[in-house]
């Protein structure tokens, strides 16, 4: 079985920073896309960001564009989503996920539904 666990919410004021790990553990994954994304109260889920298994291609939802940078350390596993020049509206709960496809397409990147595995989610919340 494979389980996705995020780590690193927590309360952050306007215009700071803040990271986000995701873990991973079960069987091993071949070449899969890691994505993020996040829900706030009351809206539809929504694409943060993407990264392909080489860590060469990433994807950025356009509201986070410019603050926040996706990465990831196949030797060790996670993949972290570093947030920067934070926003109220950027609280939301944050979502990891695994695309096993293994095939990197931009537009595919965006689309929650091609991820297969998903984590609990960690909430983020920023103040103003």
């Amino acid at each position: 079985q494979v389980q996705l666990v995020e780590s690193g919410g927590g309360l952050v004021q306007a215009g700071g920073s803040h990271g986000l790990s995701c873990a991973v553990s079960g069987r091993s994954f071949s070449t899969p896309v890691m994505g993020w994304f996040r829900q706030a109260p009351g809206k539809e889920r929504e694409f943060v960001a993407a990264i392909s298994w080489s860590g060469s291609s990433t994807s950025y939802g356009d509201s986070v564009k410019g603050r926040f940078t996706i990465s990831r350390n196949n030797a060790k596993n996670p993949v972290y989503l570093q947030m920067d020049s934070l926003k109220p509206e950027d609280t939301a709960v944050y979502y990891c996920a695994a695309d096993l496809s293994g095939f990197w397409n931009p537009v595919r990147a965006r689309t929650a539904k091609e991820y297969v595995y998903w984590g609990q989610g960690t909430q983020v919340t920023v103040s103003s």
